[in-house]
């Protein structure tokens, strides 16, 4: 069975607090001024989060195993840690940016698990987009031209305006994506499913069982499942499942890691186990996912 999909390595793009001019972890700008960023690479994955507002957009994004049709006024939100391979011509695109790591914001926000409040943030159920009303996507760009002007001439008080204007910003865009998905948007009772999301991201690969992260928390599994439940619209499995077959399709496609290799790596006590819980999730054997994903089929 093949390993790897792509003849080119793969690239990791840390990000880069020199090309922002501050030494915060964050930047915005238009498409023109970070010109071939996008298609330098075959493939790459990035440490911070990227958004794109497309005023011009053409052209795919493949997105770990998810494709993604690139179109005018669509507004893209991507975590980070995923594959991206872009396939489009640069100079068609009319976007502006918004890069940031996640440690950006913790000195001044003590919830510590926001990210995962966001709905659209490490998630796979549902696209990592949304079509904004018009009105909607120039008031998003007229945050980030604020946010831009206070990078461009920072004084002694930019974080914290800089912070405040992200942290509408992300929740706006939350009750926007909340409402085009018709996602769960009520107030948390507690932090559990925000918790437990946090936790998948820790240790996917080496805990698989609901049970075992609800011990982490030191709270019941019927506990932990309601609150997923709340929160998500799904069950605290469903959660689990979703994120443990991200990480095997990512493993598989991108990382040159083959079946027996995988059920060693995550834990499963046979390979064959592996390939059932696999053929139950996507309908198709390994190498019958590895052959539609050369071929151009993607989710």
């Amino acid at each position: 069975m093949k390993n790897t999909t792509f003849p080119e390595k793969l690239v990791y793009v840390p990000f880069s607090k020199t090309q922002c001019g501050v030494d915060f972890y964050i930047n915005t700008g238009r498409s023109d001024e970070i010109s071939g960023v996008l298609t330098e690479h075959s493939a790459f994955r990035t440490d911070f989060f990227e958004f794109f507002f497309f005023r011009k957009g053409c052209g795919t994004l493949l997105l770990n195993t998810r494709r993604i049709e690139l179109h005018d006024g669509m507004v893209l939100l991507l975590s980070p840690h995923q594959q991206q391979r872009w396939i489009t011509d640069e100079t068609r695109l009319d976007y502006t940016f918004l890069i940031f790591r996640e440690d950006f914001m913790r000195t001044f926000l003590v919830d510590k698990f926001f990210v995962y409040r966001l709905l659209y943030c490490y998630q796979t159920d549902t696209p990592p987009c949304i079509d904004p009303a018009r009105e909607d996507f120039d008031e998003y760009i007229r945050l980030l031209t604020k946010i831009r002007n206070e990078l461009r001439q920072p004084t002694f008080d930019s974080y914290n305006i800089i912070v405040s204007l992200l942290y509408y910003l992300l929740v706006t865009l939350n009750r926007a994506y909340a409402a085009a998905y018709n996602l769960p948007a009520a107030l948390p009772k507690n932090n559990y499913a925000f918790r437990f999301k946090s936790l998948l991201e820790q240790h996917i690969g080496e805990v698989q069982r609901v049970e075992e992260y609800a011990d982490m928390m030191q709270i019941s599994r019927v506990t932990l499942n309601r609150a997923v439940s709340d929160q998500f619209g799904v069950t605290a499995n469903h959660l689990l499942k979703q994120r443990l077959l991200e990480a095997l399709k990512n493993d598989f496609l991108f990382g040159g890691r083959n079946v027996s290799q995988l059920a060693d790596d995550y834990r499963f006590s046979d390979p064959s186990h592996l390939m059932r819980f696999f053929k139950q999730q996507t309908g198709k054997t390994f190498s019958e996912y590895l052959d539609d994903y050369e071929h151009g089929i993607c989710e």
